[in-house]
């Protein structure tokens, strides 16, 4: 039981590192639970409310970055939120099986359009890209809250190239708006029967542990790199969904 609970500690760490520097926390803590022994509904929706640790403490690592993003963030956030209440809806009353097809293509796409140079912006969000972006943001919480694997990496391509933003700003803004949507998802699975809070606790510690050290990361690191580093990692996330 000690030698469980360390290993999903450890995963936790990975997941919350993966998840706010990358966008790919499930990668690690997503098979952990399979390992474990759940099934894997239970295993989805146990990794959600874990997650869920990631955002906080990534939100509060990744504050100087997102804060300037304030009245954007709460203009985005209702479609998220609501968007994270449909998708965990429908997890629990539908099969995954069909979102799997799709959902490494997409990572691919996004992986490869991290690469490409942001357009120059004045700094100004027009309406006609303010509503495309809101649409996105509730197709993200839908994700999130149904399967959440690679919602990260795909959030912060749409926030660069449609708002113009740096990565850096990009994955802090990531990190709360994927935190809406799993936090809201999480409350939804806690009544559904399926977490399982054994193995939850010592996830969502080494959860928020990873996420609260990954912003601190991204500050410091050359925003080439971070590039690089998020496209191969949204890579070998299709690559892994393209496998199970």
């Amino acid at each position: 039981m000690i030698g469980q609970g360390l290993f999903l500690l450890i995963a936790g760490i990975c997941a919350g590192l993966g998840g706010s520097v990358a966008g790919i926390g499930s990668i690690y803590s997503y098979p952990a639970l399979l390992l474990v022994g759940l099934n894997p509904l239970d295993a989805n929706v146990t990794n959600s409310v874990s997650l869920t640790f990631v955002s906080i403490g990534a939100v509060i690592g990744s504050k100087p970055e997102w804060l300037p993003k304030k009245k954007l963030l709460m203009k985005m956030a209702p479609a998220t939120f609501i968007g994270g209440i449909c998708g965990a809806l429908l997890l629990l009353s539908t099969p995954v099986t069909s979102l799997k097809i799709i959902i490494p293509y997409l990572l691919i796409f996004s992986s490869i359009a991290v690469l490409v140079p942001r357009k120059s912006s004045s700094g100004e969000v027009t309406r006609k890209r303010y509503i495309f972006v809101t649409l996105i943001a509730g197709v993200i919480g839908i994700y999130c809250g149904y399967f959440g694997a690679g919602s990260g990496s795909m959030t912060i391509v749409i926030l660069m190239q449609l708002l113009s933003l740096e990565i850096k700003v990009a994955q802090a803004m990531k990190n709360l708006l994927i935190g809406i949507a799993n936090g809201v998802a999480a409350v939804a699975f806690i009544f559904s029967g399926h977490v399982h809070w054994l193995v939850a606790i010592p996830l969502a510690i080494g959860c928020y542990i990873g996420g609260r050290t990954g912003p601190i990361i991204v500050r410091r690191m050359n925003q080439k790199y971070l590039k690089i580093i998020t496209a191969i990692s949204g890579l070998v996330l299709a690559t892994w969904l393209l496998l199970r």
